[in-house]
């Protein structure tokens, strides 16, 4: 797994606090007619290896947020939204990332109180430990660490991203130099991030190209969805393509699904459905 290739910077703490992004639930996407070239895709056999294999969920170059492999407890981990919940918010400014984030805390159901503050060139990150009564959701334990993110806008600007939607605009990449490595970065951050109602999900492939007008990145998909007790699973093989134009800066998305057949798991063994 490709980690985080910077550190986390402890800031001064001011009044401080936390976070949240609620997670998006999708409706089953529609079956799509395949692509007149599947030549890149791996074949469905290949592709159902990885998609019902617990230990495999991206490819081993695949940026991996570094809490998810420090954290030694269970713990929650969402950025600060807009008051719609629509997209993530994003300031320059330490003081107005805590006053966003001091608000958010104070919303949800569960509340924590304050550790400290870090940054870094993408994000500043405030940490709380989250009180649980009676020890939900935490075995053994009364509480469980928390951290909320509100994005650097000289790193992204998410404003007016609608997040219930899998196409369209997906805000602006501000990062300088511009390359087609720090669009993958942030592509495989967000996916770590975005929540599909499906079973099993796997990310493939994830791979990039470029011309004289950007970069685009593509995330290959594997989604499993579950069609009742005594029927095959539905496998959705998905091309998520994001595309940035190098002049605006901006960033769109397109969710494709170019192949789908069904599964099972037969005695342990996933295989195709005759």
């Amino acid at each position: 797994m490709k980690l985080s290739t910077f550190f986390l910077l402890p800031v001064l703490a001011i009044a401080a606090a936390c976070g949240g992004s609620g997670a998006n639930s999708e409706e089953i996407p529609p079956r799509a007619a395949e692509p007149a070239d599947l030549s890149n895709i791996p074949d469905d056999q290949q592709i159902l290896s990885k998609a019902y294999d617990p230990n495999y969920g991206v490819p081993d170059d695949f940026y991996v947020d570094e809490r998810a492999v420090t954290s030694t407890r269970s713990y929650s981990l969402h950025h600060v939204l807009d008051a719609s919940s629509s997209y993530e918010r994003c300031t320059d400014d330490l003081v107005v990332a805590q006053e966003w984030e001091q608000a958010d805390n104070d919303s949800r159901a569960v509340s924590g109180y304050y550790v400290t503050s870090l940054e870094n060139e993408r994000y500043f990150e405030f940490v709380r430990e989250l009180d649980y009564d009676q020890d939900i959701g935490n075995v053994g334990e009364p509480t469980s660490p928390g951290y909320a993110r509100v994005f650097k806008c000289n790193y992204t600007d998410r404003s007016g991203v609608d997040r219930n939607l899998l196409d369209g605009y997906s805000g602006r990449l501000s990062v300088r130099p511009l390359t087609a490595n720090s669009l993958q970065d942030l592509i495989e951050y967000l996916w770590q991030f975005r929540f599909f109602n499906v079973s099993r999900k796997a990310v493939v492939a994830s791979y990039g190209s470029s011309d004289d007008t950007g970069f685009s990145h593509t995330l290959l998909l594997a989604l499993v969805y579950k069609q009742g007790s005594s029927q095959c699973d539905r496998v959705d093989v998905v091309e998520w393509r994001f595309k940035i134009d190098a002049g605006s800066d901006e960033m769109m998305r397109e969710f494709d699904t170019i192949r789908s057949f069904e599964a099972e798991t037969r005695d342990g063994t996933a295989q195709l459905c005759k």
